[in-house]
């Protein structure tokens, strides 16, 4: 079981904002009373998609998001961006691992703000482990998700650090402390299991 007062405090000491909500929907109603009136760019994310964010975000907000025809680019330089994480370590650092680049790049520049939104199964006891759930449990999910050929998706055990033109695994952004571009991050730790 994640100590998460272990984790609120590491990350604040890092300078990020936290939160903590047993659901996904007092998070969701959380997020949706925090962001309004601007653009919104969104990661390529089941949490987010899980918790109906987009729709919600929509209906007074901007939203941009590549898996509903938004652009890529634009997400990326949205007033707030929306993330989940592959990797949340108690010490404080987190882990993305991402195929096209655009979640790492604009998980650490170009929005105002950002919100990493992080299911209580992503969270590890330190940074090591962290990378390691990257690696051998999130991006297996996400390239079988995505119908990759790749050896994770195929045998559905491990990173083999592959050279597969499909691999999904192409930029892995660590954290250590709050960007200093960003006006705010905050990291919305909610207590169920969300996303891979």
């Amino acid at each position: 079981m994640a100590d998460l007062e272990r984790v609120r405090k590491n990350l604040e000491e890092r300078g990020f904002r936290t939160s903590y909500f047993a659901t996904a929907q007092e998070a969701a109603d959380y997020l949706n009373a925090q962001i309004d009136g601007v653009s919104v760019g969104i990661g390529g994310s089941m949490t987010i998609q899980a918790m109906g964010l987009s729709d919600r975000l929509s209906q007074h907000n901007e939203v941009i998001w590549h898996w509903e025809g938004g652009e890529l680019r634009r997400a990326m330089l949205a007033d707030v961006y929306l993330t989940s994480v592959n990797g949340l370590a108690e010490t404080g650092e987190i882990v993305n691992i991402d195929g096209n680049c655009n979640r790492v790049a604009a998980s650490m520049f170009g929005p105002k703000r950002v919100y990493y939104v992080v299911g209580i199964n992503k969270i590890a006891p330190d940074f090591e482990k962290a990378l390691w759930r990257a690696r051998n449990v999130a991006a297996p999910k996400n390239a079988q998700r995505l119908g990759k050929k790749t050896p994770c998706a195929v045998k559905a055990d491990r990173c083999y650090d592959c050279k597969s033109p499909e691999r999904i695994c192409r930029g892995l952004s660590v954290l250590w402390r709050k960007p200093t571009g960003f006006e705010q991050a905050e990291v919305v730790l909610i207590g169920e299991e969300l996303g891979m």
